[in-house]
């Protein structure tokens, strides 16, 4: 399994994907709170890769999980442009608008939430692309 990881200073998202690329678990979390979400999702589901954005604080977030959490997983770093743009038309495919909000062209719509866990997703599936190559 695949714990995707989109790092930020104020938020991180976080996703697990199974063996058959299915979604188990998804959530944006405070940053402070990542290294120990990172630690319960690594006893709950037998992760052996985390898939991160290169952005940034991406060599900052990997010497804190690799002195957290430990060597038994695998940390890759995947190329994280455009993924926030891709994340927010992913959020209105998984929930379509409703209401007055369907009037409103795509591309001006907001999330009415923080979308790093989809972003989590996106970074996964760049990662699963890559490994196909």
């Amino acid at each position: 399994m695949i714990l995707g990881f989109d790092p930020g200073r104020d938020k991180c998202g976080l996703a697990v994907i199974g063996q058959e690329q299915q979604l188990l678990y998804h959530q944006v979390v405070p940053s402070p709170q990542a290294i120990a979400t990172i630690k319960e999702l690594s006893q709950k589901f037998p992760l052996e890769t985390i898939v991160m954005g290169n952005g940034t604080t991406a060599k900052n977030w990997q010497q804190e999980i690799s002195r957290n959490i430990g060597g038994s997983l695998s940390i890759a770093l995947v190329d994280e442009r455009y993924s926030t743009l891709e994340a927010r038309d992913r959020y209105w495919q998984m929930y379509p608008p409703q209401g007055l909000q369907r009037l409103i062209p795509q591309g001006m719509r907001q999330p009415p939430r923080p979308v790093d866990d989809l972003v989590a997703i996106i970074l996964v599936e760049r990662y699963l692309k890559l490994e196909k190559k």
